[in-house]
């Protein structure tokens, strides 16, 4: 049973530490138990999180460092399971006060008439916890606190008195961690604020002589791309941030995929069940991995990881659609779906002055076509390769369009009709029974769909889009054919 007053917590035997004590000890206690430290954080085993640990083993605060969609805030919100479950404060403490060590004037006055008979109350972990989101109009009251001319009014007190003092977030996450978001765009005169919290460890506040020293951890998150656009961080405050950490997109497609996976809002729970081949979730993922290397996307500003989630929500949605026009019950994700991620690559990239000219939507797309491709190649011979053999094995479907064929596959086909319409296609169906093993029905004719797109990528088939349908025809004579609309002579006109 939890102690209730003064008398019992010093009978208890509890003692007092320090924030950063307390967040160390409880880390070298799950190390040792080999726990699971950053539950949900993929990527960083081998880099961030070995160096987030030596910071807190240091004692350090710290700032997370790196481009939007890093999962910079998360790790921080994390910190909190480092904290004992429950502290004991003075009851009624608006700073945490510590019953064995009293900060406020409030709690000492309390302990000073009720001594051993002071009542306390027991502090849960998750409301140590401070975030403040950085923002032009932070002021120092919203973070240190200010005098309160109503609370004077109120208790009938002089502004002299200290609890007149309305604290701000800071001091009421005291021993606790608090964590500012997006750094560089606080103003630099709210910045210099920080300072004293940060080296001396206490806080001052307007009109007082008096410091109160707070127990209080610090943690920072930062865009380095704000350096420049929209703010920075003043040189004596990055000075006493003891520990910058970098982070990073992941590196591997797989741990990529398994971030979307995770992450990603994929049972719909309406009876519906959509299937999703490995097939599409790598491409999604290479068109992110695609996209930060692309010269018309700014990489400075970066390719969130949020954007191949929403791309996949988008995904699944289409095909849920389907099924849904068509009343069926289940059904996969297909090619036609893929390109209804185009809205989430356009909301999440920022283009440089090239792209702005090609225009969002038609950079997306050509992405998304390069992720095509570069997927289809790890299980395919490269349809652009110089070796006559590599290039024969796609022979027999290019022939059937060059006879003048063409397929339409509509965005609401139903199963049945698009297995129909992709059967048509001589040569696809072998093609895929060549270099794909072990597959199920239903993802035979997934390939076969994504064939044909890999395809038109390559530059081996036509395709026209015309508003939900898709229709693939000869590459040669699709160029004729254009060519012979330039006037009702076709090429007799330049004769």
């Amino acid at each position: 049973m939890k102690a209730s007053t003064l008398g019992e917590l010093k009978k208890s035997g509890w003692e007092s530490v320090s924030v950063k004590e307390e967040i160390r000890k409880n880390l070298i206690k799950k190390i040792e138990a080999k726990e699971e430290l950053f539950p949900g954080i993929l990527g960083y085993d081998k880099t961030v999180l070995p160096q987030i640990q030596h910071a807190l083993l240091s004692k350090h605060d710290m700032i997370l460092l790196g481009l939007r969609g890093q999962a910079k805030s998360r790790i921080l919100r994390l910190l909190v399971n480092f904290m004992d479950e429950y502290i004991p404060i003075v009851k009624g403490s608006e700073i945490n006060d510590d019953p064995l060590n009293p900060l406020s004037k409030y709690a000492k006055e309390l302990i000073e008439e009720k001594g051993d008979e002071t009542p306390i109350e027991w502090l849960h972990r998750s409301f140590r916890y401070g975030e403040k989101l950085a923002t032009p109009d932070t002021t120092v009251a919203d973070l240190i606190g200010d005098i309160d001319p109503i609370k004077a009014a109120t208790k009938k007190l002089t502004l002299a008195d200290q609890n007149v003092i309305n604290f701000g977030l800071i001091p009421r996450t005291n021993r606790g961690i608090f964590v500012i978001n997006e750094l560089p765009d606080l103003q630099p005169r709210i910045q210099v604020a920080l300072l004293n919290i940060m080296q001396e460890r206490d806080i001052q506040i307007r009109g007082f002589n008096v410091r109160i020293p707070l127990d209080v951890a610090m943690a920072f998150s930062a865009n380095p791309e704000d350096y420049t656009n929209r703010g920075n961080i003043i040189t004596p405050l990055k000075d006493r941030i003891d520990s910058q950490i970098i982070t990073h997109y992941p590196k591997e497609l797989g741990i990529g995929v398994e971030i979307t996976k995770q992450e990603a809002w994929q049972e719909r729970g309406n009876g519906i069940k959509i299937h999703i081949p490995d097939l599409f979730r790598q491409t999604i993922e290479t068109a992110a991995f695609e996209a930060r290397e692309s010269e018309y996307v700014d990489q400075q500003s970066g390719v969130s990881t949020r954007m191949t989630i929403t791309a996949l929500e988008q995904v699944i949605s289409s095909a849920e659609r389907r099924a849904i026009v068509n009343g069926e019950k289940e059904t996969s994700v297909r090619i036609a779906d893929l390109y209804h991620m185009v809205p989430a690559l356009t909301g999440k990239i920022e283009l440089v002055y090239e792209g702005e000219q090609e225009g969002a939507a038609s950079v997306a797309k050509h992405i998304l076509g390069k992720a095509i491709s570069k997927t289809f190649k790890i299980h395919f011979p490269d349809p652009q390769a110089k070796s006559e053999n590599q290039k024969s094995v796609y022979k027999n479907i290019t022939d059937w369009f060059a006879d003048g064929n063409e397929i339409n596959i509509s965005d609401t086909l139903s199963n049945k009709e698009y297995e129909k319409t992709l059967n048509q296609v001589e040569g696809l169906e072998s093609l895929v029974k060549k270099y794909v093993k072990d597959t199920s029905k239903a993802e035979k004719y997934l390939w076969m769909d994504f064939a044909l797109e890999a395809l038109h990528q390559n530059s081996m088939l036509s395709k026209q889009d015309l508003d939900d349908q898709t229709l693939y025809s000869d590459m040669l004579g699709s160029m004729f054919s254009s060519l012979g609309d330039f006037g009702e002579g076709g090429f007799d006109e330049f004769e």
